[in-house]
Formats: structure tokens, C-alpha cells, sequence
């Protein structure tokens, strides 16, 4: 039986998604370590889990959505609550259901959506700080959401992807990107077909310079066409990244939060 989980966390203390050592062995604090330790408990057996978008150290998700294979028997409601009894608080099951042998969390998602958050204020935050970056400087976000919109479409991203990047090639669609304010917060949020590693981070860090006034509306345009990392702006802080969660199609029949 294959099953499909949503999973929230808050990425602060765990080094990203993705387990760092061998399955069924205690390892470094990954939130794959976590949730497969935890369900491995329930089962009475060791569980493999494949999520739709692997996070790095620091990042967020509001419903990241994972699949894992199993001949033991539990209801759905079992998995949900069994599992997250055993997870620390900055991980719970949103939902557990059944799904067809041939869905994948990754293959058979059409989109991922993150969001990227920024006080905009003279002090740092107290309250929230874990899930906001910030910056001190006054932000124009209607520049920052101008400037960015050179970004859609299908693409050549050399120009933010870190040099790290294990992807073979840099060509993603971006299907959407806004920029808007709220009271002191800026959000930033973003939708492709899939994301190079850092894309959305150093896309972050390209559009800051803009919303300060220190660079043209024009600039990012022409750092997507120069595909030179060296120039672009830099990293973004984890803090303030969101992995919204996948968008896989309508006849899989999950939940409509990731639903497209």
C-alpha cells in the first residue's frame, strides 16, 4: 500500500529534508530522519519516504508532501496521529491518506510554491524572527514586484543557482512570482515547475537591492540574461523561506491545498 503525507515543519534545527545517513540508522537532525524513525515506530518496520521538493538547513514547509510504501496494516488516521506522537513539536502529520501505486510525491508533481517573508522596519523581530528574514532599509515592493516579473517563463537560471547545484541543467519554467507589502512585512512568492538549489534565495537576494533603490528595475532582467551567478545578489537567509507545498493534478485526489 502506498500512502501520501502532508507534513509541516519548522526548518530551525534540522539541516534541511533529506536523511545524512544510511536508512535505519541514527544520523544527523534531518526532518527525514525524523518522520522516518516515527513511522518506523507505528510500523514495527522500517519506512523509506520520498517527499516532493527536498528544503535546506533552516527552511520551512507548510505542507510538504511525502509518500512512503508499506504491507503493514493501519488506517490512515493511525499513520497521522501514531507518527506525529513520535516526532518533536516542530514536525506534525497534517494528513495521511492512500494513493495509487504509480503516484509519486515528486515525479507526479506539476509545480512547487514557496514563499519568502521580510520585516521591513528599523529593529529586528522578536516575535516570529525564526520565520522572517529582515531587512532594515525601506523596501519599494511595487519596484521589487516590477523587476521580478522578467523572471517568468521557461529560463536559463545559471544566475541563481548556487555552484553547488547537483541539477544537470538550469532550464525551469517560472509560473508565477509576486512581490507585495503587508503593514511591515514583504512577501515574495513564487511558483515554477521546479526550483534549482537556492533559486528562490538568491532570487530574493537579486530583488533587495532593487526595493532599496541601489539597482534598476531593468537589473534582474539582465542577470537572467547574463547567467553569471558572480554578479547577481547574494543569499538570501533561510529564516525567511516557506515551502508552501507541490501542486499535483486534480485526479490524484488530494487535498486542495495541493490541488491545482
Amino acid at each position: 500500500m502506498r500512502y501520501a503525507l502532508g507534513v509541516e515543519y519548522d526548518g530551525s534545527d534540522f539541516l534541511g529534508w533529506q536523511r545524512l545517513s544510511p536508512p535505519g540508522e541514527a544520523g544527523a537532525a534531518t526532518v527525514q530522519q525524523a518522520l522516518e524513525t516515527a513511522l518506523s515506530f507505528v510500523a514495527a518496520a522500517h519506512i523509506d519516504t520520498v517527499c516532493a521538493g527536498r528544503t535546506d538547513a533552516g527552511v520551512h514547509a507548510a505542507c510538504q508532501v511525502v509518500h512512503f510504501d508499506t504491507d503493514v496494516e493501519r488506517d490512515p488516521r493511525g499513520w497521522m496521529l501514531g507518527a506525529t506522537s513520535r516526532l518533536p513539536p516542530s514536525v506534525c502529520i497534517r494528513w495521511c491518506m492512500p494513493v495509487a501505486s504509480d503516484f509519486h510525491a515528486r515525479f507526479s508533481a506539476r509545480a512547487r510554491r514557496y514563499r519568502y517573508s521580510i520585516l521591513n522596519r528599523a529593529v529586528r523581530p522578536a516575535l516570529g524572527r525564526q520565520y522572517l528574514s529582515w531587512e532594515r532599509r525601506p523596501l519599494d515592493a511595487d519596484a521589487m514586484h516590477r523587476a521580478a516579473q522578467a523572471l517568468l517563463g521557461e529560463n536559463d537560471f545559471s544566475a541563481f543557482r548556487t555552484v553547488h547545484c547537483q541539477a544537470p541543467h538550469a532550464r525551469r519554467e517560472l509560473q508565477e512570482i509576486e512581490v507585495r507589502r503587508e503593514g511591515e512585512q514583504v512577501h515574495i512568492e513564487v511558483q515554477a515547475n521546479a526550483f534549482l538549489h537556492h533559486m528562490v534565495r538568491n532570487i530574493v537576494g537579486s530583488l533587495l537591492p532593487v526595493g532599496r533603490g541601489e539597482q534598476p528595475e531593468d537589473w534582474v532582467g539582465r542577470l537572467l540574461a547574463g547567467r553569471d551567478r558572480t554578479v547577481a545578489g547574494p543569499t538570501a537567509p533561510a529564516s525567511g523561506l516557506v515551502f508552501v507545498g507541490p501542486r499535483y493534478p486534480a485526479e490524484w485526489g488530494l487535498p486542495a491545498e495541493v490541488s491545482a
